[in-house]
């Protein structure tokens, strides 16, 4: 008889039915795993949380920690002859600027040609240049270049001179101009030679450059350009038109102050997330997902130690937080005390940067909390290792998911042969009871004959 392709033909009883029930009852077995995968997932997902938050923590010690932040300055300009920017190297003042000339750069025309664009040069030739600084250049020319041609040919050489043409209602004329202003950069001569001798200047079209001439606090200066640097000491001053302004560099009180509210705000948010980590609501039976675990309980520990001890030995003024104006909460949050932080950043800005930065890098309380948080961020380093424990048991969980898979499909393999094996048999018995019934039924007739 030839095997039943399809289970339940030959026994006509409902085993593909009872097939799938074995099988789903031997998948119960990967419900437990699936559960620690998605807990480890879980616990993976709140590392991550916690690292974020280290991470944007860390980001505003930093801040604090450079000393330049603390010696950032303001420049303040009454008046529009000039404008001001300042570096951490500006001395704090007022300054009165007056200028008196600005800066000009060099410009000359020659006269005019017919065509911009017809051959102009009669042969190879050359353009020499003269600066006023002394050094000199030279452009090579092509035999039958045309006005435009001599154009590009001296704007390709990037010399300090920049060609264009101008269209003066008759005639075109080649505009030589000095790229920077001053009288350095002028051009002091030019010589058309040879095949573009034909080329004249018209020197009614010059323009002379010159030197912008100032006065700060009634010390005389000279300058190449209309930008100014360290005339007054770490300020760059951009003259605008003549006339007096008054620069105030003052210290960026603003910019400290603002750094330091993003200090205890990103430490108040981290402090946030590890309670939401950790948190449990005894009504509802909600746990949060790193409840109890010995890495949070870590990093919470050593950022507390950091924030409540004494800087003592560091020569500072200030020991304790506290101090400059940034008290820890009950909850373990921090808030500023606005009218000392202020007091502070105007009577002792030098305190306040050693009490956060040190006197050299890696000092101060922003030294003590990053190297701290380089230990939980670096790599195989508190968090590196937490989470890689975490990916770890859910590998293994996977692989474990993977073998128990193979087992149960094995499993119903097996059972599917069973059956089938048992649904042949079923219906090789059916078939000889029919064949039995069917002979005795003919027996029966015949015997009552």
């Amino acid at each position: 008889m030839a095997s039943i392709s399809s289970l339940g033909i030959g026994s006509g009883m409902d085993l593909n039915g009872l097939l799938d029930q074995l099988k789903s009852a031997e998948r119960q077995q990967l419900v437990p795993i699936v559960q620690q995968q998605k807990s480890y997932e879980a616990t993976l997902s709140a590392y991550g949380k916690l690292e974020s938050g280290l991470s944007d923590f860390q980001d505003a010690v930093s801040k604090i920690g450079d000393r330049d932040f603390f010696a950032s300055v303001t420049a303040e300009v009454t008046g529009s002859s000039v404008t001001a920017s300042a570096t951490t190297d500006a001395a704090p003042g007022s300054y009165s600027v007056d200028v008196t000339q600005l800066a000009e750069a060099y410009s000359i025309a020659t006269d005019g040609v017919a065509s911009k664009t017809d051959p102009l040069a009669s042969g190879d030739g050359n353009i020499s240049f003269a600066f006023g600084d002394g050094s000199t250049a030279d452009v090579a020319i092509s035999d039958q270049s045309s006005l435009a041609d001599i154009r590009n040919a001296i704007n390709d050489q990037d010399i300090g001179v920049t060609a264009s043409i101008v269209n003066d209602g008759s005639s075109y004329r080649l505009s030589l101009a000095s790229d920077k202003t001053g009288t350095d950069a002028a051009i002091g001569s030019v010589d058309f030679q040879n095949g573009v001798s034909s080329l004249t200047l018209d020197a009614t079209t010059e323009q002379a450059a010159q030197n912008a001439s100032l006065s700060v606090n009634g010390i005389d200066i000279a300058s190449q350009s209309n930008r100014v640097e360290e005339a007054i000491q770490g300020v760059t001053l951009e003259l605008t038109e003549t006339g007096s302004s008054t620069v105030a560099v003052t210290r960026d009180e603003e910019s400290i102050k603002e750094g330091i509210t993003e200090f205890v705000d990103a430490y108040n948010s981290l402090k946030g997330t590890i309670d939401d980590l950790s948190a449990y609501n005894g009504e509802d039976e909600d746990a949060g997902q790193l409840l109890g675990d010995s890495t949070l309980r870590t990093v919470e520990s050593r950022l507390r130690d950091v924030l409540s001890e004494a800087m003592s030995g560091e020569g500072g003024t200030y020991e304790q937080l506290f101090e400059v104006g940034i008290d820890i909460q009950t909850d373990g949050t921090l808030e500023i005390d606005d009218d000392k932080l202020d007091t502070v950043l105007a009577s002792d800005p030098g305190g306040l940067s050693e009490f956060f930065a040190g006197e050299s890098y890696g000092g101060g309380l922003a030294g003590k909390l990053d190297d701290g948080l380089d230990q939980m961020l670096q790599t195989d380093g508190l968090i590196d290792s937490a989470t890689g424990g975490a990916q770890d048991s859910i590998d293994r969980l996977q692989d474990r998911y993977d073998r128990t898979e193979r087992t149960i499909e094995a499993t119903v393999a097996r059972y599917r042969e069973q059956f089938a094996q048992m649904d042949t048999m079923v219906a090789q018995m059916n078939q000889t009871s029919s064949y039995l019934s069917s002979q005795l039924s003919g027996l029966s007739s015949m015997l009552g004959q």
